[in-house]
């Protein structure tokens, strides 16, 4: 029998000390791809030693035949894996050699791709669309269209299926782990020149003319030229105004002339530049006004707006919220197409951020303006409710273009706002009263309650201790609910306000319908706010009553009334 002893141990705690030293001198972090040598192969599984570990991890021999790898481990090999877990809920190492190869594999892509090199691949099956690559290094799985297998029409490709051959990567989707290859690119470069000697028929300066748009991604876009080779123009490079993608820009296919801005005999690559083939269009920036009308032409359309050129060279973007004042959700490719000449107002120029922004809106009449003229703020107009949410309702106001907005709160003084909306719907004709214009933000408030006069008016020639006449209308155990007389509004004289003595105030004194004298004891009309009560009125009699019916003289005639008159004569005549 095993007998464990204490892990407690002052031995044991410093034992654990320099191993944790020891995988922190290591680096040993989760989620990392680290070499391991492999110490033991059994039939199942092999056995891995890792530095600063606790344990020894094992691979499953089954997935190193899945990779590839499964007849050439051997005993005291190194393997890279990816390190899952450094303990899991067993205390085991967790580790996977497919997981690495992914990962590495994905690298390698990366790398091939930015560097427009070639992989070596072979067509493991057909698919729809084209055919499905693996790449040999790592056994990342990729497709490849049926237009890039070759540079010529294929009757059959069953003599190219399980053949090692060279791919070229042009396309790669890091967020959703997908590849793009192509044979037929392969295909085209072996039939050219070195690409080493091709590259010194460039130098710097030298013109390129048509060449061809073949693919782009975030950072550039990629041309063929001569059929010989491909080069990149970076993003910077594209246009003196803002690109944020070059699929704004360009369609594959499409012929550009180019200009060799740099050249790498090393790396054997040729950068380009197409802005730099006319002169900084910026340059002519102070021919240009903020605030003037200018015709510009429509470049490309867009969901959010329109690309439009002042001239040639000196773009910007005609945002779809400065197309029109009134219209919402503007489909741009609904009122402009490319080509167009309109017009558009300069509202900014920045020279340091390159930037200009144009307004077509401004080149209109401003219908808030109109509107404002003819119905300024307190006028009352007819309306058409144009659509509602939870919180307001959306009102076209007369013959204009124009929403007012009207808030739940605006719809009644005296009722609940919520069960007041829902008494509306889209398409009820109604009046409203302006409240407010905002001219600059594009915003009309209107109000409905605001048409009659406000019920908390009638407190308006009031004030607190005044006394108001009111009619019961109900009573519980809070209070009753009163009524004063010729006013819409209703309030609660609370229990505690009904009579001085506690043993009358009781609601069930009172009847509906009865009517009762109560005193105000608080009044805010800015807030809206007041509060009546029977118990004020009479502190409010008692007190007038004690300052009517007393005088100085009052309870001379009392018993000893002059005692402490008396006790302070004496006093003094002692101290004398």
């Amino acid at each position: 029998m095993e007998v464990y002893k204490d892990l407690n141990t002052e031995k044991n705690q410093q034992f654990e000390k320099l191993l944790n030293s020891q995988l922190s001198k290591n680096r040993i972090e989760e989620g990392k791809i680290i070499n391991g040598k492999i110490t033991k192969i059994t039939e199942k599984f092999v056995f891995i030693f890792i530095p600063g570990l606790k344990s020894e991890p094992i691979v499953d021999i089954n997935e190193l035949k899945l990779i590839g790898l499964g007849r050439k481990i051997a005993e005291g090999e190194n393997i890279p894996v990816l390190l899952e877990k450094i303990e899991d809920r067993n205390g085991e190492v967790v580790v996977s050699a497919l997981k690495a190869q992914k990962i590495e594999g994905w690298y390698k892509l990366e790398k091939a791709y930015e560097n427009s090199e070639s992989i070596l691949g072979k067509i493991t099956s057909k698919c729809k669309g084209g055919v499905i690559v693996e790449h040999i290094e790592t056994g990342s799985l990729m497709f490849c269209p049926g237009s890039q297998i070759s540079d010529q029409p294929l009757k059959s490709i069953d003599h190219l299926i399980g053949v090692e051959q060279k791919f070229a990567i042009i396309k790669l989707d890091k967020l959703r782990g997908n590849a793009c290859v192509s044979r037929r690119q392969i295909v085209s470069t072996n039939k050219r020149e070195d690409k080493a000697k091709i590259i010194k028929k460039f130098k710097i300066g030298d013109i390129i003319k048509d060449a061809v748009v073949k693919g782009y991604s975030s950072f550039g876009c990629f041309f063929e030229v001569n059929n010989e080779i491909d080069v990149l123009v970076h993003l910077q490079e594209i246009s003196y105004s803002r690109v944020n993608h070059p699929d704004e820009i360009f369609n594959v296919g499409e012929k550009h002339d180019l200009k060799v801005i740099s050249i790498d005999n090393e790396k054997l690559q040729i950068g380009c530049s197409i802005k730099q083939l006319s002169p900084d269009p910026f340059e002519h920036i102070s021919n240009y006004e903020i605030g003037k009308k200018y015709r510009v032409k429509v470049d490309k359309i867009t969901e959010y707006g329109c690309f439009c050129s002042l001239e040639p060279g000196l773009s910007t973007l005609l945002h779809s919220s400065e197309i029109s004042w009134t219209k919402r959700n503007i489909v741009p490719k609904k009122l402009f197409k490319v080509g167009d000449m309109i017009e558009c107002v300069i509202t900014e120029i920045d020279k340091e951020k390159r930037r200009i922004a144009i307004s077509h809106k401004l080149t209109l009449e401003n219908p808030y303006q109109i509107f404002m003229d003819e119905y300024p703020e307190g006028s009352e107009i007819d309306g058409v409710i144009s659509s509602s949410n939870d919180y307001a309702l959306y009102v076209k106001l007369g013959k204009f273009d124009i929403d007012g907005f009207l808030h739940a709160n605006d719809l009644s003084y005296l009722n609940n706002s919520e069960d007041e909306l829902k008494k509306y719907k889209k398409g009820d004709q109604i009046k409203v009263k302006i409240l407010e214009i905002k001219k600059e933000e594009q915003k009309v408030r209107v109000g409905l309650k605001q048409l009659g006069d406000d019920p908390f008016n009638w407190f308006k020639d009031k004030k607190v201790n005044d006394i108001v006449t009111v009619k019961v209308i109900s009573s519980d155990n809070k209070g009753l609910n009163v009524k004063p007389e010729s006013c819409e509004l209703e309030f609660l004289i609370k229990k505690s306000n009904i009579a001085v003595n506690a043993s009358d105030a009781r609601p069930s004194r009172f009847v509906g319908g009865e009517r009762i004298d109560a005193a105000i004891s608080e009044l805010n009309l800015d807030k809206r706010k007041v509060n009546l009560s029977i118990k004020l009125l009479e502190e409010l009699q008692n007190k007038e009553a004690v300052t009517k019916f007393s005088s100085p003289l009052s309870g001379k005639n009392l018993p000893f009334s002059s005692l402490s008159e008396k006790l302070s004569d004496k006093k003094n005549n002692d101290d004398e």
